[in-house]
């Protein structure tokens, strides 16, 4: 009791933020974010609780999905991490619809969106003024999200930054259990281009965000790789000293992959990270790939 008394007291006079969707980026951003705020994390889960207090916020029990319950959001904090995905059904993604039907005037928002919304873009480099072309329906809810959130923000007076995120990557976001499958990739003629972001970069770049940004202002959360998507699994086969996969072409490969990854290997882009490195003043710490399996696989060898 006297520890929780102590903590309380630390909160006291802190600004207070809230982070709706507190998953794996989430519990990233709490610890670069803590000492400096009061920072209420929302959660559907009751046993995650006690795993967000130990982390430093405190839980607030709320579902999107449950208006009754999200409206305990309301005024609990002027400044709002939105990470909280669209449900997975529908071409509107209703719980932004419901957060900002409650959240009040002026308030300050960041929001984790994808960079599906672009569609395919036949490899081109592209920056934050591409015009959106969703492609499949949760590159849509996505879409409907950023609207939805631009237009609760110019009639609440509150500031917005859209930060697109593509694949992410961590010593527990590989795609190991691919590889070990030996599932095929494309071969390099018909393959395209992805772009990654290592969580932790992620994490820094989420809190940038929400310190400079540039009212309703769209950033790219990637890093300078360039790959394409075989190049990839390449990559983090031989980091974890594992065989490459087998390279196909499209025709082949599309009758042994999920319909989820078949889209993922319809779309080309590469993505421009200007924005956050000149207005943002983001400095990557894994500038690419290569940066981050390195220092997973150090990581792996201290465990």
């Amino acid at each position: 009791m006297q520890n929780q008394n102590k903590q309380a007291g630390r909160k006291i006079g802190k600004p207070r933020l809230l982070i709706v969707g507190c998953g794996d980026v989430g519990m990233r951003i709490l610890p670069l974010l803590c000492d400096r705020y009061r920072v209420f994390a929302v959660t559907t889960q009751t046993e995650r609780m006690p795993v967000l207090r130990a982390a430093g916020a405190t839980p607030i029990l709320a579902n999107l999905d449950d208006p009754a319950t999200s409206a305990r959001l309301a005024r609990l904090a002027p400044t709002v991490l939105h990470l909280a995905p669209p449900q997975a059904e529908g071409r509107i993604d209703r719980r932004t619809r419901h957060l900002t039907a409650i959240l009040p005037d002026r308030t300050t928002l960041v929001y984790v969106s994808t960079s599906g919304v672009y569609g395919d873009c036949s490899g081109a480099l592209i920056d934050e003024t591409r015009t959106v072309r969703p492609h499949n329906a949760r590159a849509i809810r996505r879409v409907d999200a950023e609207r939805t959130l631009r237009n609760w923000a110019q009639r609440s007076g509150s500031r917005l930054a859209i930060v697109r995120v593509p694949g992410i990557y961590a010593h527990d976001r590989l795609p190991e259990e691919r590889l070990r499958k030996g599932t095929p990739a494309l071969i390099d003629a018909d393959d395209v281009y992805t772009n990654h972001i290592h969580a932790d970069d992620l994490a820094r770049i989420v809190i940038a965000a929400m310190r400079r940004l540039r009212p309703s202002r769209v950033y790219h959360a990637v890093d300078d790789s360039g790959m394409k998507m075989g190049a990839y699994f390449d990559a983090v086969a031989d980091a974890l000293q594992l065989s490459r996969p087998p390279r196909l072409p499209r025709a082949e490969l599309q009758h042994l992959v999920t319909p989820a990854m078949l889209s993922f290997m319809a779309e080309s882009r590469r993505l421009t990270n200007r924005r956050i490195k000149s207005e943002l003043g983001v400095r990557l710490a894994y500038p690419t790939v290569a940066d981050g399996l390195q220092q997973i696989v150090k990581t792996m060898d201290v465990r």
